[in-house]
């Protein structure tokens, strides 16, 4: 299927590894140019190359920090009329709830809350005078299915939540999407930190917690950072126009609920 989105721009924040370099990547391969940011430059750098060369699209990265207000304009002025946004930041640490300060409540914020809500508006207005946008935030299962010890991803990211549903009733007439995606158990660093954290809580090795992480998915395995990617690409995509305000649980059929 050809996604109609071959020479559009787009901007994809966290990339340099990770969800973010899998949503990149699957964009490029669809012939989107990319621009990339990350805190640090080595592993970016590279990651644009390797882009640009392997998929003929152009691919600049940027060296910026988008949970603060300067860093989203260093980002966003690299290519100021973006066809395509996708959000993402790593999430907050697990923590147990009594233990949250006010820092990591506001950092949680910055991160994951601040980081996509700013950018967004600086992209909504010039999609929506164009008359095409798309835009992707990568949040959490958490949203929809809360644990005790990750309160600082879900208050953050509720209300991203939360704001994108809104914003995406107003922008849609302009054939402006927005959607988020949902990953669980993706077989990123992130899953390793949670793995990491079953070992020292309880003593099993981490073959042992790997295993165990598997099992609690329907799919029986981890998820595939390129599934995620592609889940992305195709919410981008040309065809995808009739779907905004969405929440796309990519967990190999884990999520309990109904709706």
């Amino acid at each position: 299927m050809d996604l109609g989105i071959s020479g559009k721009w787009a901007l994809v924040s966290g990339s340099s590894r990770g969800l973010g370099r899998a949503c990149a990547t699957s964009l490029a391969r669809e012939g989107v140019n990319v621009v990339l940011c990350a805190r640090h430059g080595d592993a970016g750098e590279q990651v644009a190359r390797e882009l640009g060369e392997t998929f003929g699209v152009t691919a600049h990265f940027v060296v910026a920090d988008v949970s603060t207000p300067e860093g989203r304009r260093i980002f966003f002025e690299q290519h100021v009329e973006p066809d395509i946004l996708v959000t993402n930041a790593a999430g907050p640490s697990p923590t147990a709830f009594v233990d949250n300060s006010p820092d990591m409540w506001q950092a949680a914020f910055d991160a994951n809350f601040h980081s996509a809500i700013g950018l967004m508006q600086l992209v909504l207005p010039g999609m929506r005078q164009r008359g095409f946008g798309r835009v992707i935030n990568i949040t959490s299962a958490m949203v929809t299915s809360p644990h005790p010890f990750m309160t600082l991803s879900i208050a953050a990211r509720t209300a991203l939540t939360g704001v994108a549903k809104a914003v995406s009733k107003e922008v849609v007439a302009n054939n402006v999407t927005i959607n988020n995606i949902l990953p669980e158990r993706i077989d990123t660093d992130r899953q390793r930190q949670m793995a990491d954290l079953q070992v020292q809580l309880r003593g099993i090795s981490l073959e042992e917690a790997y295993a165990e992480i598997a099992q609690s998915i329907a799919a029986g395995r981890l998820g595939r950072p390129e599934e995620v990617g592609d889940a992305c690409a195709f919410l981008c995509s040309a065809q995808a126009g009739f779907i905004s305000g969405m929440n796309l649980h990519v967990d190999g059929g884990s999520y309990e609920g109904l709706i």
